[in-house]
């Protein structure tokens, strides 16, 4: 019995060594998890269940605990390489078949879809409409529009400036009234960029002429553009009003803050239709700047470049200049995640022990951070597993030197005449 308490030694002491060559031979894998061996005491049982003198006969293999602690990130210069500050996991699916990882080494496929570099596998996330709304359970495919941005005509446009409080009151009746090509006819312009919806570029001019103490009129004109009103510009002017203080008024119910200019493109595009926010006006007696100057439309773009934020929201970027949310990564957690079976190539599947698998977004509750441009290294600590091997080596000798000195106790035993 002794041989075979001591076999149990060795097999244990060799599956401890095993579990330790394992974790050295990963620790450079991306996304690697250390494994522990843990074992049981084993005891010989009888009808009436373990006596109290019972000796024990060895040691089992009770199970290899995975160890699920934070790995250190190791920054790269790619922007879907993705590295996991926290809880949880990619959950990658392909055929239907779902696996989790913490490898964040990604790619685009043909298709556009961000797949893992190791297996082909697809991404999972929630989609985002045209307003940049996440919709979707987090389950579904993310796929980068590579095919380009369409054009976007202008619908708004947001001016803010202050006009001189000092400047001189023009007058707009008869022969001395506003003209865009007369400088003399207006106190200041400023030329903002809108976009018709083929996506071509118009520059569209604001002139303003101070009619009275407090009282401005606004003239557009847009580049190539015949308007309706006068000299060309877009309708009538719009008329501006501010208080004693240089801020902006209404006038019962009148809206001065918020001009609507509109006027027919031909060329096979749409009809120019414009709102024009001016409720950042002021007017100080300082000189005549311009403070904000931005509108909503954008040319045609083709595809350029991504990058993914720390709350894993894709964001594609174009040659136009433009930007927009297209997809948010998910990541999955698990009440039990050292209950999860491993699945080969740095990957886990859902047991029943694990736990329903929990879908969220990166940096809320128990979800970490996504970090772009960055991999998570293999949580194995080479100095640690060394000195496990020494002890197992150790474990394993001295099983061994039991073996041998049961061996000469036979022996001797057997010389007994």
């Amino acid at each position: 019995m002794s041989f075979e308490t001591a076999v149990t030694g060795i097999n244990s002491a060799s599956k401890d060594l095993e579990t330790t060559s394992n974790n050295l031979a990963n620790a450079g894998t991306t996304g690697f998890k250390r494994s522990r061996a843990e074992f049981d005491s084993i005891l010989a049982m009888n009808q009436m269940g373990i006596s109290g003198n019972a000796v024990g006969q060895g040691a089992q293999l009770a199970n290899v605990g995975q160890m699920f602690s934070q790995g250190s990130l190791e920054f790269t210069e790619r922007s879907l390489d993705l590295g996991i500050q926290g809880g949880g996991f990619f959950r990658l699916e392909d055929g239907g078949e779902v696996t989790y990882t913490r490898a964040g080494q990604f790619q685009v496929d043909d298709n556009g879809y961000i797949v893992s570099s190791k297996n082909g596998k697809q991404l999972t996330g929630f989609q985002m409409d045209a307003e940049g709304n996440r919709v979707g359970d987090g389950r579904q495919a993310l796929k980068l529009p590579t095919d380009g941005m369409q054009a976007q005509a202008t619908k708004s446009v947001e001016l803010g400036a202050n006009l001189s409080a000092d400047a001189k009151v023009l007058n707009q009746d008869g022969e001395g009234g506003f003209d865009p090509g007369n400088p003399d006819t207006y106190n200041h312009s400023t030329t903002t960029t809108v976009y018709d919806s083929q996506g071509k570029a118009r520059n569209a001019t604001h002139y303003f002429v101070k009619t009275g103490d407090n009282t401005w009129q606004v003239h557009t004109k847009v580049e190539g553009v015949e308007g309706q009103g006068e000299n060309g510009t877009l309708g009538d002017p719009h008329e501006l009003q501010f208080d004693k203080a240089g801020n902006l008024i209404d006038d019962e119910g009148t809206p001065y803050k918020e001009g609507t200019y509109q006027a027919a493109l031909g060329d096979g595009v749409e009809d120019l239709d414009i709102t024009v926010d001016f409720s950042d006006m002021t007017q100080f007696a300082r000189p005549f700047s311009v403070n904000k100057a931005s509108q909503d439309g954008h040319a045609a773009g083709e595809f350029q470049s991504v990058n993914i934020q720390g709350d894993g929201k894709i964001i594609a970027r174009y040659n136009n200049g433009e930007s927009q949310a297209v997809g948010q990564v998910a990541l999955t957690n698990f009440r039990a995640e050292r209950e999860l079976e491993k699945a080969g190539e740095t990957g886990w599947k859902a047991t029943q022990a694990a736990g329903d698998p929990l879908i969220g977004t990166p940096d809320q509750g128990q979800f970490g951070t996504i970090e772009s441009g960055a991999l998570e290294q293999s949580n194995v600590e080479t100095s640690e597993e060394l000195v496990d091997m020494i002890t197992a080596q150790r474990n394993f000798s001295a099983n061994a030197r039991m073996i041998k000195a049961q061996d000469q106790m036979t022996q001797e035993v057997l010389n007994i005449r």
